[in-house]
């Protein structure tokens, strides 16, 4: 039987115990070592809407319409 896995509530993350285990800000950011809290929450947050754009725009799908000939060619 697989154990239980903590989670957020967003989209399954995983719960990050470490957060409750650090005492201070600084040891946790230490331990994170993704800067500031504030940053790395900002960080998240924006992987978040990424990744929900991600989902609506489907780029694992077939295109709508043939790109260009040039498209991704170099020129200078």
């Amino acid at each position: 039987m697989v154990g239980l896995l903590k989670t957020t509530g967003l989209v399954g993350l995983a719960y990050l115990s470490i957060v409750k285990a650090e005492p201070g800000i600084k040891k946790l950011e230490d331990r994170v070592r993704g800067g500031y809290l504030e940053e790395v929450i900002l960080q998240a947050e924006n992987e978040l809407g990424l990744a929900r754009k991600v989902i609506q725009w489907k780029p694992w799908e077939p295109l709508v319409e043939k790109p260009p000939a040039n498209q991704w060619k170099w020129t200078m």
